[in-house]
């Protein structure tokens, strides 16, 4: 049994992936419109270009997501994914990133399980925590 992440958006998954392979070093391995899928005529004429489903890899985790209508969108709540970083550079780096635009739920910072932590959601929608952790004893 494989647990992947499916992620939805409200018409911008193309900039999301996109974004996070840049940045974040994934590779997006699949990115499909509503025309290019076998039946596109069922698809409303504003909605041909956007994505009925994408697929990438960021690090070990495969990330699949698509594009909703903005009205049944939310960005996500209660929910977050967990990247981990091996330096407090990297964390820094990725942190500055995705809080460009976004939301700041704990700001950067050092606790007693990392030497950096934050949560935030992206300008995507998308909620993250950033984690370099500390070694365990």
């Amino acid at each position: 049994m494989k647990l992947h992440t499916y992620l939805n958006y409200g018409g911008n998954c193309r900039e999301a992936f996109r974004f996070y392979e840049e940045h974040l070093g994934g590779q997006i391995t699949m990115m499909l419109t509503r025309e290019q899928q076998p039946n596109p005529e069922g698809a409303p004429p504003e909605w041909k270009d956007s994505i009925m489903y994408a697929r990438m890899n960021i690090g070990e985790t495969e990330l699949m997501g698509s594009d909703v209508p903005s009205d049944r969108f939310q960005p996500m709540r209660s929910v977050y994914l967990s990247l981990n970083v091996d330096s407090t550079e990297e964390a820094e780096r990725i942190y500055a990133l995705l809080c460009e635009g976004g939301q700041i739920f704990m700001p950067m910072e050092e606790t007693f399980f990392a030497f950096r932590f934050a949560m935030l959601r992206d300008r995507f929608g998308t909620s993250w925590m950033i984690l370099h952790e500390r070694p365990r004893p």
